[in-house]
């Protein structure tokens, strides 16, 4: 058995080598499908074996929805070595097998994980690989784990801490797993106020490590005053809480029971995405959560708030995951999530932000915009509030905030959902929306 500081040693120096010669992660927002709001902890390979065969129905690979992330429910306890193991009733195949299912229909798999040592772990103890270490030698029982009650704090004090999350991304690698959502992350949302954040150094150094392109997604509501180190160490992190609506799950009004998502949900992340805005970039990407757009009514939004979830996170370059049981998928839905040309905003990675435009200081209508890289600009208009309502201002108030000069070449605007040129006034953007409807245009020079 080689030696606790040779392991350490070896690791050390492989990342140290990989970090110069891996190439880059999320050169472009990621895009998929999410076990967790639609299947919870009921996930399974049957279960999501029909949902690879729904998303292959639909012809999504097509436009790039290629990742399959498991969430919460696929494990089954520990090895001897404190090393997750895979739940064989849910997953016969085991993980190696599922994944090699997936990477043979061109698609990449995702793993679910949380920080910190579970106390049922803490109590079995086990030897750590590579070392003579037990669990319990790098557990601080009295500090949280994780923000979700449950958790012990690892101590990375202890060079055997180091070892333990190595191998486990040694495990990952071995089954070629090609995303890890990591849940509870502090500082961040939950309900401790845990400190992972050597912890998450740590993590990214055995993904390097692996020498394997291993995708890192921080959930959920993570610290903004973090948000450096959330960009160093991970591809992804959480802005906000879960979007589902958990008491629909437990209603028993038939007019919610089961729905996915709710307005509020959506809404709230306008005015919690701002300050994150500028840390979106090749590299890393602020996460919005999943996309409850496939099912139709229980989505648990209308027709025009999917349209209107679909276009923030696709100018907000937010990854593109979807949340539904694609089994049952909706046409009009479809057509949504297969928008080639809000597609193809999300993926250039130039996130949009909001104009600060005096008519629009209610907060309730709203204009986000952004330059993108062939010259071109989107222009995306939201009316967030409960009644119809009129976006209205004047090129040269656009001129004045990011220099622009459409007051003197006013440019030519194409609906990006309808692909349909627009008339509109040569002096001012004016259009009324509905209740929690969008609009968005491309913005062509015409000179």
């Amino acid at each position: 058995m080689r030696s606790l500081l040779a392991v350490v040693l070896l690791a050390s120096l492989s990342a140290s080598a990989q970090t110069k010669s891996q190439p880059k992660l999320a050169e472009r927002p990621y895009m998929g499908w999410s076990s967790w709001s639609f299947l919870r902890s009921k996930v399974s390979e049957e279960t999501v074996k029909a949902q690879v065969d729904a998303l292959f129905a639909a012809k999504l690979p097509d436009y790039g929805y290629r990742y399959i992330n498991l969430d919460a429910g696929w494990t089954d306890g520990w090895d001897e070595h404190g090393v997750p193991k895979t739940n064989l009733t849910k997953f016969p195949s085991g993980m190696d097998g599922f994944g090699q299912y997936l990477h043979s229909k061109g698609l990449l798999f995702g793993v679910y994980m949380n920080p910190g040592i579970d106390p049922k772990l803490y109590d079995a103890n086990p030897v750590i690989e590579g070392t003579t270490a037990h669990i319990k030698d790098i557990t601080i029982t009295t500090l949280p784990g994780s923000t979700h009650k449950g958790a012990y704090k690892i101590d990375f004090t202890k060079p055997a801490a180091r070892a333990y999350i190595f191998s486990m991304l040694r495990q990952f690698a071995r089954w070629k797993v090609d995303f890890i959502k990591l849940d509870f992350v502090g500082p961040g949302g939950g309900n401790l106020p845990a400190d992972n954040r050597e912890e998450l150094r740590v993590w990214h150094a055995a993904i390097l490590a692996t020498h394997r392109p291993i995708w890192l997604e921080l959930s959920n509501w993570m610290s903004i005053d973090q948000a450096p180190l959330w960009q160093a160490t991970s591809n992804g992190w959480r802005i906000e809480n879960d979007v589902e609506c958990y008491p629909c799950g437990r209603s028993t009004d038939p007019a919610i029971k089961g729905n996915l998502t709710i307005w509020s949900k959506v809404s709230e992340r306008f005015a919690d995405l701002r300050p994150w805005i500028t840390y979106a970039k090749p590299g890393g990407w602020n996460d919005l959560d999943s996309l409850e757009i496939g099912n139709g009514d229980k989505d648990g939004i209308t027709p025009a708030e999917r349209q209107t979830m679909f276009t923030l996170w696709s100018i907000s370059c937010a990854p593109l995951y979807l949340g539904t049981d694609l089994t049952h998928m909706d046409p009009a839905d479809l057509a949504i999530i297969t928008n080639k040309n809000l597609i193809a905003i999300n993926q250039a990675g130039v996130p949009a932000s909001p104009l600060d435009i005096q008519q629009l200081r209610n907060k309730q209508q709203q204009a986000w915009f952004t330059k993108n890289r062939d010259g071109s600009f989107t222009l995306a208009l939201f009316n967030l509030g409960s009644e119809s309502a009129a976006i209205k201002f004047d090129w040269r108030e656009l001129d004045a905030l990011r220099d622009t000069n459409f007051a003197t070449h006013p440019p030519k605007l194409t609906d990006l959902v309808t692909n349909q040129g627009v008339p509109t006034s040569p002096d001012e953007i004016n259009f009324t929306l509905d209740s929690h409807a969008s609009r968005v245009f491309r913005l062509t020079a015409t000179k």
